[in-house]
């Protein structure tokens, strides 16, 4: 049978697995009568509830002679260093852009590395059938981008289609019969080449590790593409590292290939298929798997280094237990390196206390996943305000910038730009119309500038405007940055919220709960319309007094409280600020939950 390997690229909600869901509906993957969810791939429950997908994943698919392997890969840059090695075992690329939205910021970064690795991509102009699509206009975006990004001639000289990946067509012209995908099968066909490596079948055995997971009956397995050789359930091989270092031997006890949405044991793996081999104890990604008798790894691409940590420590406030099972620090250190096992853009590192851990990652989405993840596992932790790292390059310190790309109603772009320019030390690269009365703006901001800016953002554009943003480069310490400008009403009290205090408190800021919730002292209950922190007592009742006056006993009606989600909270909170985050609660605190040990290292300070 002959032999495609390709990617499916994209940015966020350009609609990758939907596309896939249909590829695989039409090839016949599914029975006719079988119940499948939408978006088949994204399996994890954070992915269905996000709509976004955060692990790459494999399936394949066969039409007519030739089986054809399928990657679907994550659109955001936080999980970017999945992408660039996943595209080192395919040999072509389904480059899939919206129609009316054209190429973003993520297809820029993806097509940059496909294209750098001579891949010849395939465009895909999805959901033509939108009422604002402008396919023309977004196919002349795309080659202008490929040529911004140094594409050859055969990249240039790309085939495209247009699609609705929702309803399940692709034809060459825009008045096509919009019947099936059997345009796109057949370019997949025609225009990919078979994979390189299948004449090597010869030569001894070599894969270069891509993903890595964890599987509850056979531990430790690692995907990838065999580049020479074929291998064997019982074959005895060896792990090497990028600089060729032996890292251990061991007996593959299963090879696995992607059948439909399953794996499926198979005998042999050949060069060219991708393929899942499990046994192993400590290869990662990135390493090679090879036969004993070869010296020389394959080589990889570098783990991208992280730009960003957070503190995960115990969760030691006086609401601690009540939720979640596992609270203590031994077990939060357990699941910490569990996840960098399988995780290999963080790092985790003991704090000298040893009741805390600094994770570092590649940014606020990626830690928002992992403590989603474990509160919903029944973890309590407490989290610090994320810390952008610094590197040394030269005896200079250089910090990573962002690229942003904001689309935003042409009245909003004033105040997004002034906030982006000024305080948070960025710079315009470009401003443009895009479309009916919307601008798009695209600059490069310090990492630091943009934590706690989304929140900001959404109140400046009246929750209209679009940001993406994306790692752009390292560049010189650009200087203090300013933190969040109002502070907080902070509980002096412990005990259950009162909505008589609290309707009393209004008129002090914004409350963050409501009447009947538990609060202790330390705890921040509320934003404060001015600068500095106020201690405030939400459980004050109302005095009794033996004077009935008309009108003194009304209900008490309290504006609803602003909500933060555990991203907003993280970015929220200032340098003397906690996150409390418990399967049922997601709380601010101080750090020092006592007034006077608050003065004191504010003094310190």
């Amino acid at each position: 049978m002959d032999l495609r390997n390709i990617a499916i690229i994209a940015h966020v909600d350009h609609g990758k697995t939907t596309l896939v869901d249909e590829l695989l509906k039409q090839s016949g993957a599914f029975r006719e009568n079988q119940q499948v969810s939408e978006r088949a791939l994204d399996s994890n429950d954070l992915e269905r509830e996000r709509g976004i997908t955060i692990l790459a994943k494999c399936t394949s698919v066969e039409w007519k002679d030739t089986r054809i392997n399928i990657v679907d890969t994550p659109g955001h840059a936080d999980f970017g260093g999945e992408v660039e090695r996943i595209l080192s075992m395919v040999d072509g690329v389904v480059l899939l852009v919206d129609a009316a939205e054209g190429p973003m910021p993520q297809t820029k970064f993806v097509t940059a590395k496909a294209l750098a690795l001579g891949l010849r991509p395939i465009v895909v102009l999805n959901k033509v059938d939108k009422p604002d699509a402008e396919p023309d206009r977004a196919l002349d975006e795309v080659f202008d981008l490929f040529s911004n990004l140094g594409a050859d001639d055969d990249q240039l000289d790309f085939p495209h289609l247009y699609a609705s990946g929702r309803s399940g067509w692709a034809d060459e012209e825009i008045d096509g019969p919009r019947k099936n995908l059997d345009a796109l099968f057949r370019l997949i066909s025609n225009h990919v080449p078979r994979p390189r490596v299948m004449n090597r079948v010869d030569e001894p055995f070599r894969m270069l590790a891509t993903t890595l997971s964890a599987d509850p009956f056979l531990g430790r397995i690692l995907t990838g593409r065999i580049e020479s050789g074929t291998v064997k359930t019982g074959a005895t091989v060896q792990a090497l590292s990028r600089v060729g270092q032996k890292i251990e031997q061991f007996r593959v006890s299963k090879v696995m290939a992607f059948r439909g949405l399953g794996q499926q044991e198979i005998e042999e793996g050949r060069a060219g298929d991708i393929v899942t081999l499990s046994g192993m104890q400590k290869a990662t990604v990135a390493d090679t798997l090879c036969a004993l008798a070869v010296e020389e790894p394959l080589p990889a691409l570098p783990i991208d280094p992280p730009t960003i940590s957070v503190t995960f420590g115990i969760n030691d406030s006086p609401l601690a237990g009540r939720d979640g099972k596992k609270v203590q620090s031994r077990v939060i250190r357990e699941r910490l390196m569990k996840e960098a096992e399988t995780n290999v853009s963080i790092r985790i590192t003991d704090t000298p206390g040893g009741e805390a851990f600094d994770v570092a990652g590649r940014g606020e989405l990626q830690m928002g996943v992992l403590i989603e993840n474990m509160r919903r596992e029944g973890f309590e932790l407490s989290i610090s305000r994320p810390k952008v790292l610094i590197r040394e390059v030269d005896g200079q310190q250089m910090e990573p910038i962002e690229e942003v790309t904001i689309d935003v109603d042409d009245e909003y772009s004033g105040p997004v730009i002034e906030k982006l320019t000024g305080p948070r030390k960025g710079d315009l690269v470009e401003m443009k119309p895009s479309g009916a009365g919307k601008t798009r703006i695209v600059a490069h901001v310090p990492a630091r500038g943009l934590i706690g800016y989304q929140g900001e953002f959404l109140t400046d554009t009246r929750g209209t405007g679009v940001m993406n943003r994306n790692f752009h480069d390292w560049a010189p310490h650009k200087g203090a940055i300013p933190g969040r400008r109002e502070g907080v009403l902070v509980s002096m009290e412990t005990g259950q919220s009162v909505a008589f205090a609290l309707w009393n408190l209004e008129e002090r800021g914004k409350l963050f709960i409501g009447a009947q919730e538990q609060v202790y002292g330390g705890m921040i209950i509320g934003e404060h319309a001015r600068e500095n922190d106020l201690e405030v007592n939400p459980l004050k009742g109302k005095k009794l007094t033996n004077v009935r006056a008309s009108g003194s006993d009304d209900a008490v009606r309290l504006t609803t409280p602003t909500t933060l989600t555990l991203e907003q909270a993280i970015a929220y909170i200032d340098d003397d600020e906690l996150v409390e985050v418990t399967p049922n609660a997601i709380r601010l605190r101080k750090i020092h939950l006592d007034p006077h040990e608050r003065k004191r290292h504010a003094k310190a300070s």
